[in-house]
């Protein structure tokens, strides 16, 4: 399992190039470590980077879905639209696809987010304005979602 720990601020190219950051890039240990997926997000303005081993980890939870029922249908069309295989080219860079790119409104200056097993690419004004929307009833999401773990720190 990949996991990513940090925020980074870069820049994007005129044609959307993003350089990982060396601090990131050391994170991806893995033998396919240029070999991501890269989509829209769920819930958010911004995109997911998914490195290739954990997007199968995912297409086979989503494989195991029953397709004669068509929620399941809808869910895994609406959830791969846009999908794109992308590589880091041999200077350590991702060329984010014009379409995702429009999408997340990424233009010149960009955050990359851990968020687990994925990294998530906003633009900087998009990612500031969600941090400080989650950052006012965070206390409340943080008693929801960890209040009933048992396995907690």
């Amino acid at each position: 399992m990949s996991l990513f720990t940090g925020t980074y601020y870069c820049k994007a190219d005129p044609k959307s190039r993003i350089k990982i950051p060396s601090a990131l890039f050391k994170q991806m240990k893995n033998k396919q470590k240029h070999l991501f997926i890269i989509k829209r997000a769920v819930f958010q303005t911004c995109l997911e980077l998914y490195p290739i081993e954990e997007w199968n980890k995912l297409m086979e939870k989503l494989n195991n879905l029953n397709r004669f029922i068509k929620k399941n249908n809808d869910f895994i069309r609406r959830f791969s639209a846009g999908v794109q295989m992308v590589e880091l080219d041999a200077a350590e860079r991702l060329l984010v696809p014009k379409n995702l790119a429009d999408f997340a409104k990424i233009k010149k200056d960009i955050v990359l987010s851990s968020a687990i097993n994925i990294i998530e690419i906003w633009d900087k004004e998009l990612y500031e304005i969600a941090i400080d929307e989650a950052t006012l009833d965070f206390s409340n999401l943080v008693e929801d979602v960890m209040g009933d773990s048992k396995d907690v720190s």
